[in-house]
């Protein structure tokens, strides 16, 4: 009876030092650290590269849009009056290429011939003149000078004709080549216009680049939305991942392209593996930690991103993640 209370003393001994030892052991080992990130997407300003009134926003919070759909449209009436503006000017402009490449109207042409067959008849009328005049004066009848008046006269009228007759060439010719490449030139520096002005009407109607989910809309219908300005903003959930912000001290756990096993706390208790796909130092400000003064080292803080592995259904931007790592 006495031995075996012995044994059972013994037994109950055991077990109490050994729950102590486990206890001293465990107080002892390394603890888990856990660090906290949270899920962030690739987003998507859509905005106009013209000015304008909001006429329709197409789409409301929550939309799933792909790409080339109709976002919203503007109201310019400006640029409905440059692009009036300018499809006259190249109007205008082809007229005068167009003036250039025919050459002159039939009338004008007949109207420089008969203007040169003018002239030549006055010019031969001067001659014939010209030399009754030298006839009287060789026989003494009039004065020298009333001879070179005639010759002077006969003189000018041939000029006349030969200015005559170069307008009449002029006429059929045309324009010089020279002209008529400036007209072509002036007519397509107004079509470059008028392309430019309907590529900013064509801007009025404003599509989305990339698919996505609407997570924003900042202007409504009948608001002014200045150049550039943002108007709806588009998340693409296919293109997410988690930010972690970790102390230089622990950066050596996450190197780059090493797979983590993280847990998003709004999806239930599965694991999710990450990527690490990028480490980067943040900015100066608030990322400075003191350690040991007689180190002199200040720990800085780096942004760690990593990536799923796979699609996740439901993600949100937003969602925490929790990562657990063994300390050291």
């Amino acid at each position: 009876m006495r031995s075996t209370k012995s044994i059972i003393f013994a037994v109950i001994a055991i077990v109490v030092i050994s729950w102590l030892g486990y206890t001293f052991w465990l107080a002892y080992q390394p603890k888990a650290e856990r660090f906290q990130g949270q899920i962030e997407a690739q987003q998507y300003l859509i905005s106009s590269k013209v000015p304008g009134r909001i006429d329709q926003v197409l789409v409301k919070k929550g939309d799933e849009v792909q790409q080339g759909q109709q976002i919203f449209t503007l109201l310019s009436p400006e640029i409905e009056a440059k692009l009036a503006q300018a499809k006259a000017a190249e109007g205008a402009a082809g007229a005068m290429a167009d003036q250039a490449k025919t050459g002159a109207r039939s009338q004008e042409i007949a109207a420089a011939q008969d203007q040169w067959r003018k002239a030549k008849a006055a010019s031969s009328l001067m001659e014939k003149t010209y030399r009754r005049v030298q006839n009287l004066y060789q026989d003494g009848v009039v004065a020298e000078q009333k001879r070179d008046e005639a010759y002077t006269q006969w003189q000018a009228s041939l000029y006349t004709e030969r200015a005559a007759y170069q307008m009449f060439q002029m006429a059929q010719e045309g324009a010089r080549d020279e002209t008529k490449r400036a007209a072509q030139a002036q007519q397509q520096q107004a079509a470059g216009a008028v392309a430019e002005v309907e590529a900013y009407v064509a801007d009025t109607k404003v599509s989305s680049w990339h698919d996505g989910e609407v997570s924003d809309i900042f202007l409504h219908s009948g608001e002014l939305a200045p150049q550039g300005f943002p108007v709806v903003t588009i998340i693409d959930m296919k293109d997410a991942w988690a930010i972690f912000h970790i102390r230089e001290d622990k950066l050596k756990q996450f190197k780059q392209g090493l797979t983590i096993s993280v847990s998003i706390p709004a999806l239930g208790r599965e694991s999710y593996p990450f990527i690490v796909t990028h480490i980067a130092v943040m900015g100066d400000f608030a990322t400075w930690r003191t350690t040991d003064s007689s180190q002199g080292f200040d720990m800085r803080t780096f942004e760690v991103e990593a990536r799923p592995v796979k699609p996740i259904a439901d993600l949100r931007v937003g969602m925490s993640v929790l990562l657990d790592s063994q300390g050291e």
